[in-house]
């Protein structure tokens, strides 16, 4: 695919923006679904991407190919992500009729003879969910990108501008802090 990607990035150059539109065809779903993880809100994902797209676009000509495309991409959104972060201010959200948002269904089918398995797990994702908003914005980028993307510490190291350490020690303090969030909540629901 990289070689793909530089051919579309070489016809984009060239003047044929639908070469364009193929990369963000192959990368817009994997893009949003990392950002919303970031930004917690669909709405403000979708916002996220379309800003990295069109920045991407917009910067194609100094893209030098040192990296992935994607990775080029990847880094553009997480920057945009985290200035969106940073100038929001906490909100209330209600939602409609009491009901969860992001409430799932159990993935393994053989447990679904078990009641209650359903409403386990979807309590288990919104404390995660929850504890994971509490973040900064710089520890909830790293905690996302490593463990729940799997990205390694090179790339996010060269994504997000810092060198490896700095990753290393976010994502540390990250792990600490989600932990206690989740300590706390357990305990508060106990008592």
């Amino acid at each position: 695919m990289v070689a793909d990607d530089l051919r579309l990035i070489q016809e984009c150059r060239a003047g044929n923006s639908a070469a364009f539109g193929e990369l963000v065809s192959r990368y817009q779903d994997r893009l949003f679904n990392t950002m919303l993880r970031l930004v917690d809100n669909a709405d403000d994902a979708r916002d996220v991407v379309q800003e990295a797209f069109l920045h991407a676009y917009q910067s194609l000509p100094s893209f030098k190919g040192d990296s992935l495309f994607f990775t080029w991409l990847y880094r553009i959104a997480v920057n945009a992500a985290i200035s969106m972060k940073r100038k929001q201010r906490p909100t209330l959200r209600i939602h409609p009729g009491g009901e969860e948002k992001n409430t799932i269904d159990p993935v393994d089918t053989s447990e679904t003879n078990r009641p209650g398995h359903a409403m386990e797990m979807a309590e288990d994702e919104r404390r995660v969910h929850d504890a994971l908003s509490k973040l900064s914005a710089e520890h909830r980028a790293v905690l996302v990108m490593k463990d729940m993307d799997g990205i390694k510490y090179e790339e996010m190291a060269e994504i997000l501008g810092v060198p490896v350490g700095t990753i290393r020690s976010r994502l540390h303090r990250a792990r600490l802090e989600i932990r206690d969030l989740l300590l706390q909540e357990e305990k508060k629901d106990k008592a």
